[in-house]
């Protein structure tokens, strides 16, 4: 396993959606399709993951609740991916400095994409209908899943993958930067207007 690309893929995925990532993890370690840190394949991790993953799964699909969920999720997202890191150090045998920053450098990587994903949110919710919201919230579910899946048997096409989505995040947002600022006064301004 290559053990950087496996901590780039998973904290892109984690920062994307966590509860999905730590369920199908888990759910791949116990079907044997491939090395998993044992602690994600316990039954009662899976259905925890997949319990919250059913709830985001919905929330996420509804403007503006899904910036508020994605709000209260920039500490977990990030704080998650850093567990896996962790996980999948102790599994490679890696201890000390280098897991801490293997795991570090995972909880960024999930920080970055997990801003990539309110970035766009936050320009995708100035649109008045909610059809657009239902296709991206999918599409990162799908693709979540396929970086996932990469991630445990083919961790370099993953991390490949998880860079130009991340990439491509990034440029998405420089174009619709100017919508998003304007919800950001908008927000403001109503948080002022109520104080």
């Amino acid at each position: 396993m290559d053990f950087a690309a496996t901590l780039f893929s998973t904290g892109w995925a984690s920062g994307v959606n966590a509860y999905g990532t730590v369920a199908l993890l888990g759910i791949l370690g116990r079907l044997g399709v491939g090395e998993v840190p044992s602690g994600l394949e316990r039954t009662s991790v899976i259905a925890i993951a997949l319990g919250l993953f059913t709830v985001e799964f919905f929330v996420d699909k509804v403007p503006a609740l899904d910036s508020a969920w994605d709000s209260i999720h920039t500490i977990i997202r990030p704080l998650i991916a850093t567990i896996l890191g962790f996980q999948f150090g102790g599994e490679e045998g890696i201890d000390g400095i280098q897991e801490a920053l293997g795991a570090g450098a995972t909880g960024i990587v999930a920080l970055a994409s997990h801003l990539v994903k309110m970035g766009l949110r936050l320009g995708i919710n100035t649109s008045p209908e909610p059809a657009s919201n239902i296709v991206v919230s999918l599409t990162e579910d799908g693709l979540v899943a396929v970086v996932v899946l990469f991630s445990i048997n083919h961790p370099v096409l993953a991390a490949f993958i998880a860079a130009v989505l991340l990439a491509i995040g990034l440029t998405i947002i420089a174009f619709l930067w100017t919508r998003i600022r304007a919800v950001l006064k908008r927000r403001r301004e109503r948080h002022e207007h109520l104080l």
